[in-house]
């Protein structure tokens, strides 16, 4: 608690990392998604929990094709607990706000097909408006207290589990956002709203009110899921790198060496996302 506590601000500035990363670093997008409706079967027999059998069975690049979130979650829960054994400030905070994301992204129904913002049914902009206009709407009355962190015994397990039953939830986002669009019509589904002085096209407030109680607290649910699970995950890697005393490491800074490191890697991703050489190169 106080390690984690007095680095929030750090944290909270450095959890869309891997969403920064997404479309600069070649292999970061499979991470963030599972197509679980592109295989013909998930049990275990099927697709493999482990990431060895899994790319032995399908191969790297088909695992990839279709999103690979759930084998990720485990590859760095053990880089975290590396951080935790190494005593390493940044890296502790850097693996832990990456493992906060895409234990994030699992728990997102959106994130475990292919029809991921509904441009395979005619409901394209549903995923922005499941994961960002309803909190955005409605989070204020959330509540997030979801007890203290317990120890995961099969983090294989967890990832896996976080991702089914994420997509058990599928059905009901796609089938109640079509019934509304039927309902209201599409002049009413959208509304304008200025955003720093800028008119944009949104979900209407009725639209998402109607849709947020149909959910009956599924984005509520879904979040506390993750904030759950993401302090189960933090609190396992810290157990199995032997419980080391995060009361010294809170007292030490983050090296203004730690914090340039830091934004030069952000910078690179910038420059192979746009292309941009600099003048030096």
């Amino acid at each position: 608690m106080p390690f984690f506590k007095k680095h929030i601000g750090y944290l909270t500035d450095n959890a869309v990392n891997p969403d920064k990363r997404r479309y600069a670093v070649v292999g970061e997008a499979p991470r963030h998604y599972i197509d679980l409706d592109m295989y013909p079967d998930t049990s275990k027999a099927i697709l493999p929990r482990y990431w060895k059998e899994a790319t032995e069975q399908y191969g790297e690049d088909t695992l990839a094709m279709h999103g690979i979130v759930p084998w990720h979650i485990q590859l760095v829960k053990y880089q975290l607990t590396e951080a935790f054994k190494e005593r390493n400030i940044r890296r502790i905070l850097r693996v832990a706000a990456d493992l906060g994301h895409y234990i994030a992204d699992a728990n997102v129904p959106l994130h475990t097909t292919r029809n991921y913002n509904g441009q395979l049914t005619g409901q394209e902009g549903i995923h922005g408006f499941w994961e960002s206009r309803l909190p955005e709407l409605f989070s204020a009355d959330y509540d997030f207290l979801v007890g203290p962190a317990d120890y995961v015994y099969s983090p294989q397990k967890a990832a896996w589990r976080a991702v089914f039953q994420a997509h058990a939830a599928l059905d009901s986002v796609l089938l109640f956002e079509r019934e509304l669009t039927h309902q209201f019509g599409e002049a009413k589904k959208y509304s304008f709203e200025e955003r720093n002085g800028i008119t944009v096209k949104v979900f209407s407030a009725d639209f998402s009110q109607k849709y947020h109680a149909k959910l009956r607290g599924q984005v509520e649910r879904q979040m506390r899921a993750s904030v759950k699970m993401v302090g189960d995950f933090w609190y396992t890697c810290w157990v199995d790198a032997g419980q080391p005393d995060l009361r010294t490491l809170a007292a030490l800074p983050i090296s203004e060496e730690e914090q340039k490191a830091d934004e030069a890697e952000k910078q690179s991703w910038l420059k192979r996302l746009l292309n941009v050489r600099s003048e030096s190169d």
